[in-house]
């Protein structure tokens, strides 16, 4: 799948209400990109796959972690709309509550193949039954930093994977591993 090259690489983070994890994912990633560059070429944003939280700003939690490290804070929710895989060239989901959704919610199989979980970025490479990014939701501030700590390794790995695909010109950026198939268990963390 070729781009255009004047067009920035769009990514789009996915959880369930998108007041926790994808926020989170979206500020790291964006901040990511900057740091190594690519501010002008990559854009990212968030959304989630209920609309529960619409309008509303980030779980001050959220904030209180991606503040902490310095990331910037400045959010509001909303509900991913299928007619946005058109604009975007990954479709990253949290867990695989999400990833299921969205494939589902995939005009065609193109679409489909835009999205993969976050964590089967992560150069570590955390094993196919830990790929989920656990909500922190029901939790406290250990459960935020944790869940703030796996985000960012796996963007790192996000990020090399979309640095290759602007060098080839390419949309295509699927994770070194492939880990994410369609098929992958449910999360206990659907949040």
């Amino acid at each position: 799948m070729s781009r255009t090259s004047h067009r920035p690489f769009r990514v789009c983070f996915v959880c369930t209400g998108n007041i926790c994890r994808s926020p989170m994912a979206e500020s790291v990633f964006r901040a990511e990109a900057a740091a190594a560059g690519l501010g002008d070429r990559v854009v990212a944003d968030s959304a989630g796959v209920d609309g529960w939280h619409e309008g509303e700003g980030a779980d001050p939690r959220t904030v209180a972690a991606l503040t902490a490290a310095g990331y910037p804070a400045d959010h509001r929710a909303r509900r991913f709309d299928a007619a946005w895989f058109a604009g975007r060239d990954l479709v990253i989901a949290l867990d695989g509550g999400h990833l299921r959704a969205l494939r589902r919610m995939a005009p065609g199989p193109g679409d489909a193949a835009k999205v993969h979980l976050l964590r089967s970025y992560d150069p570590a490479g955390p094993g196919a039954g830990a790929l989920d990014v656990p909500d922190p939701y029901y939790g406290g501030p250990a459960e935020f930093a944790a869940c703030l700590e796996m985000v960012e390794a796996a963007c790192a790995g996000l990020l090399t994977a979309v640095s290759g695909a602007l060098a080839r010109g390419t949309a295509a950026a699927p994770p070194p591993s492939g880990g994410d198939a369609p098929d992958f268990p449910r999360s206990a963390h659907d949040r």
